[in-house]
């Protein structure tokens, strides 16, 4: 397992095991952006096949338990999630929280972890790449958005994808159409990233794509190819392979590419 990158898809499905139906939920509320990343799985599931890299996704939803979530976030089991109340989760204690973290959430963490260390066991460090998507609106405010690039401290992946994607004619104009640490902050404590990448000083970026945009299969791999020919060159920088410790900015403003040396 020698390839230079893994992706990630927290929110890769919208299934939930037998034992827990529906959570009490109306089956449509599956469809929305409250039980999984619309259009993500597609898009990670072909960039892993152009670029040959490995893949990690999620089997379960969110809506269970969010496995990027750090385990004790108070977002970990959504009691109510974009206004809906989930029933299933309205009561949940202690000793069911424990027992979602065992059975779902902290395989999918070791997985991560144990894949991690044979990659690095080969002698190539890798880089990390997790994909998520957004919705076109949140609370009634329109995101302009086509395509965010999530980043804490180490702006190794993020900089030089942003400059490459600001080339896109898809893009153009990219002031209004590539966010910068939008539309979330990527310094998130206890998530995937900074657990499994910014912990161990292995360059990483989140990828977040408009939900709109990736909505039916055929668009999520167009996504998917785009993504993979612009990463590619990025990934190939001599400095990606290399560990370095930037720390965390979990708890301290976002900061944005602008501030650094990234300019279109």
């Amino acid at each position: 397992m020698d390839a230079g990158l893994l992706l990630l898809c927290d929110h890769a499905s919208n299934r939930l095991p037998a034992r827990y139906g529906r959570l009490g939920l109306d089956p449509s509320e599956f469809e929305r952006h409250i039980a999984y990343d619309i259009g993500a799985e597609i898009v990670t599931r072909t960039m892993a096949a152009i670029l040959k890299v490995p893949a990690l996704l999620t089997t379960f939803s969110r809506l269970l338990i969010d496995p990027n979530r750090g385990a004790r976030d108070p977002t970990l089991v959504m009691r109510i999630s974009d206004g809906a109340i989930v029933p299933g989760n309205a009561t949940v204690d202690d000793a069911e929280v424990a027992h979602r973290i065992a059975s779902y959430w902290q395989p999918y963490r070791d997985r991560i972890d144990v894949t991690l260390d044979a990659m690095i066991a080969t002698g190539r460090i890798p880089a990390v790449v997790a994909m998520h998507s957004f919705t076109p609106s949140m609370k009634g405010v329109a995101r302009p958005w086509h395509i965010g690039l999530l980043w804490d401290d180490d702006s190794r992946i993020a900089a030089p994808l942003l400059r490459a994607l600001a080339k896109e004619p898809y893009l153009a104009p990219p002031a209004e159409r590539i966010g910068d640490n939008e539309p979330y902050d990527g310094a998130l404590p206890g998530d995937t990233m900074d657990t499994h990448a910014t912990r161990r000083g292995l360059a990483n970026v989140l990828i977040e794509v408009r939900q709109d945009l990736i909505r039916n299969d055929a668009d999520a791999s167009a996504w998917g190819v785009r993504l993979a020919q612009v990463l590619a060159p990025v990934l190939r920088r001599p400095d990606i392979a290399v560990i370095r410790h930037h720390g965390s900015r979990a708890g301290r403003p976002a900061r944005r590419l602008s501030d650094l040396e990234f300019s279109p």
